[in-house]
């Protein structure tokens, strides 16, 4: 029996969540996003995604109010993704979906670490800074290469990350 496409008859907020977000590739879009990829071609190379589910994935997460399509060239046309205030909300799941997988599922160590861009603070699961006693907002934290990190990949993202980097800040 062939699973249905969506949660019709649940009458539940985590369900109606996962409408959106919950099909394979989506959570590392996301994610991919929030590191600052913000190109077609950049979520393409450093996902290894089919065009086709790029392009869908894309087109729900805009369509939700998740990402926003901007123009940033005009001959050729192109437009970049960025979350919008709604997606940027998504960063404490994704956080703790990371942090939880590096607790049970590998034993290399955390690929990525997350600190407060302000005061160097590791950052908790919920993206609380213990020194500043505050939860930090994706846009002021500052993600580092951890240990379990392979530096194999050689598409741009995967270079850029191999540094510290300000979440949110466009790629480059």
């Amino acid at each position: 029996m062939a699973l249905g496409k969506n949660y019709e008859g649940q009458d539940c907020s985590l369900a109606k969540a996962l409408e959106v977000i919950g099909e394979r590739w989506t959570l590392l879009v996301l994610r991919d996003a929030m590191y600052g990829v913000r190109r077609y071609g950049d979520f393409l190379a450093h996902l290894d995604l089919p065009r086709a589910v790029l392009s869908q994935r894309l087109a729900t997460l805009v369509e939700a109010g998740i990402l926003e399509r901007r123009r940033y060239q005009d001959n050729p046309p192109r437009e970049e993704y960025v979350p919008t205030p709604m997606g940027r909300e998504l960063w404490v799941p994704l956080l703790g979906l990371s942090q939880w997988g590096e607790r049970h599922l590998t034993g290399a160590g955390p690929r990525r670490m997350f600190f407060h861009h302000a005061c160097g603070t590791r950052l908790d699961a919920v993206s609380f800074c213990e020194r500043c006693a505050v939860r930090v907002p994706v846009q002021d934290v500052e993600v580092r290469p951890g240990p379990g990190l392979e530096r194999s990949r050689q598409d741009r993202v995967s270079l850029a990350l191999q540094e510290p980097h300000r979440m949110l800040d466009p790629i480059q």
